[in-house]
C-alpha cells in the first residue's frame, strides 16, 4: 500500500471523527483551540490505537487465513464503508461536554472500523508504524477543524462527510481485490 493510498484510507477513516466533531462543535456555545486539540487528541488517539491492535490480532492468526485475506480486506471495508454511507443521514445529539465521560465512549465509537482496517494492514504487510502515525495525524486535524467548522458552518456537510469517507473505504476494499486477483495491476 503507498503512501497516497494510505493517506485516502487515512482521509476515510477519519470521517467518523469529523462528523462527530462537528457536532461537537455545534453544541458548543463559543469553541476554543483546546476544544478543538481535545478533539483531535481524543479521535487522532483512538484511530492511531485502533488499527495497531488489529495488526497484531491479524498477524497472530496471518498463516491461517492468507489464502483469502484479500476477501477479509474486501468485505471488511466494504462493510464498513456501507455501514458508514447508511448513517450518513441519521440525527446525531450531541452533549457539549469535552470531558472523558463524553469523549472516551465517543473516540472508541468512531475508531472501531480502524480495528478491522488494522487486521487488513497484517494481511497486506503494510508497515504498522508509519501507518497509524499518519492515521493518527490526519484524524487529529479533520477533528480538530471539525469542532471549529461544527460551530462555524453547522451541521450541513456532517452527513456529506461522512458518505464520501464509506465510499473511499469502498474503492480502497475494491483495489485490494482486483490487485490480488489480478486484474489490476
Amino acid at each position: 500500500m503507498g503512501l497516497l493510498e494510505l493517506f485516502i484510507l487515512a482521509v476515510g477513516l477519519s470521517m467518523d471523527a469529523f462528523a462527530v466533531s462537528i457536532c461537537k462543535g455545534l453544541s458548543l456555545k463559543k469553541t476554543t483551540f483546546k476544544n478543538s486539540a481535545t478533539a483531535g487528541i481524543y479521535f487522532g488517539g483512538f484511530q492511531a490505537l485502533m488499527p495497531f491492535i488489529g495488526y497484531m490480532l491479524g498477524v497472530n492468526f496471518q498463516s491461517f487465513i492468507e489464502n483469502v485475506d484479500h476477501w477479509i480486506a474486501f468485505v471488511l471495508l466494504c462493510v464498513i464503508g456501507a455501514n458508514m454511507i447508511r448513517e450518513a443521514g441519521e440525527a446525531e445529539e450531541c452533549s457539549s461536554s469535552m470531558g472523558v465521560r463524553e469523549m472516551l465512549p465517543l473516540a472508541v465509537a468512531t475508531s472501531i472500523d480502524a480495528l478491522a482496517v488494522g487486521v487488513t494492514f497484517a494481511f497486506l504487510k503494510v508497515d504498522i508504524i508509519p501507518a497509524i502515525t499518519l492515521i493518527g495525524l490526519t484524524t487529529f486535524a479533520f477533528s480538530a477543524a471539525g469542532v471549529k467548522i461544527g460551530s462555524v458552518f453547522g451541521g450541513k456537510y456532517k452527513s456529506a462527510a461522512e458518505r464520501a469517507g464509506g465510499i473511499v473505504l469502498i474503492i480502497i476494499g475494491t483495489k485490494i481485490l482486483l490487485e490480488h486477483l489480478g486484474i489490476l495491476l
